[in-house]
């Protein structure tokens, strides 16, 4: 794949801010805290892009952060899809849209993810899962099952078939979520049994034996497929529903101490759970592999 080259062997990372999105600076330390030599991490607000989509290209790595894109209304990330599908700089006559610099931008490589609100973004643009090619809504994400803002952690069973590289290595991972709208729906049996056969299903909630579930408690979204996340045919788009930029040390796991102590008991503190840290690190490490 052709990656941005611009500065050699240098990954060169956008986090996207502005009109509602409040997770960008704990996107940004998540990438930060990785201490990776040959990284450069940029917070760029959403409206400097709309005026010029053309500085995506500047980037290896686009990050839309969770938060409230305009308050959540029409539903959950559809005015800021809206503005990204259609909006032109009015300085240059016949300027492509966001969305259009988007397209180019996977072509060439470029990865894409977006946590909560940015998966629901994604969705809306149709990038993901985007089976037919054809940047059309193929899924949404509707109001949860419990019909509350759910803000708890669960339990994700990661599918290893997928070839995103966002989550290679890890089998299951905790980390909270914080949504009203997170319960996917697949359009109809076309796309369902294409995101099962290509592998698109990337998180799905399980309990604490690792058992698919559809407990209120453990799965509060009811998403089909008991999906939490999924990438697009070629792994280079992802979108997800828990924070993992939430989760970057084993302190900031409400029952750290239980968990750490039974590590001490059991291998003298080694072998802790993964955390969200892995999944940056692991897209970092990928993208740097292949400008090496």
């Amino acid at each position: 794949m052709k990656m941005n080259s611009k500065i050699n062997n240098m990954v060169n990372v956008l986090i996207i801010s502005g009109q509602g999105i409040n997770c960008e600076q704990e996107m940004f330390w998540s990438y930060k805290l990785l201490d990776v030599k040959n990284l450069a991490v940029s917070i760029v607000h959403i409206n400097s892009i709309l005026d010029d989509p053309n500085i995506i290209h500047k980037y290896d790595l686009i990050n839309f952060p969770g938060g409230f894109s305009f308050g959540d209304n029409l539903t959950s990330g559809k005015v800021l899809a809206n503005f990204i599908k259609h909006k032109r700089s009015s300085s240059r006559i016949g300027a492509p849209s966001m969305l259009e610099e988007m397209k180019i931008f996977i072509q060439n490589g470029g990865y894409i993810l977006g946590v909560c609100n940015g998966f629901q973004m994604l969705v809306k643009l149709g990038l993901l899962p985007n089976i037919n090619l054809q940047f059309e809504m193929e899924v949404t994400l509707k109001e949860n099952s419990t019909a509350n803002f759910e803000n708890r952690w669960c339990r994700f069973a990661v599918n290893t078939q997928n070839k995103s590289p966002f989550f290679r290595g890890i089998d299951f991972i905790e980390l909270p979520i914080r949504c009203g709208e997170g319960r996917l729906l697949i359009r109809d049996g076309e796309i369902y049994d294409a995101i099962i056969s290509k592998n698109l299903h990337l998180l799905q909630y399980v309990d604490d034996k690792n058992q698919l579930t559809n407990e209120p408690h453990l799965n509060p979204c009811g998403s089909d497929l008991y999906l939490a996340a999924i990438s697009d045919i070629s792994g280079q788009v992802v979108g997800m529903m828990p924070h993992p930029e939430a989760y970057l040390n084993i302190y900031n796991h409400p029952n750290w101490p239980t968990i750490m102590s039974d590590r001490r008991c059991e291998q003298n503190g080694e072998d802790l759970p993964v955390n969200g840290s892995q999944i940056f690190k692991n897209i970092i490490n990928h993208i740097l592999k292949i400008k090496s």
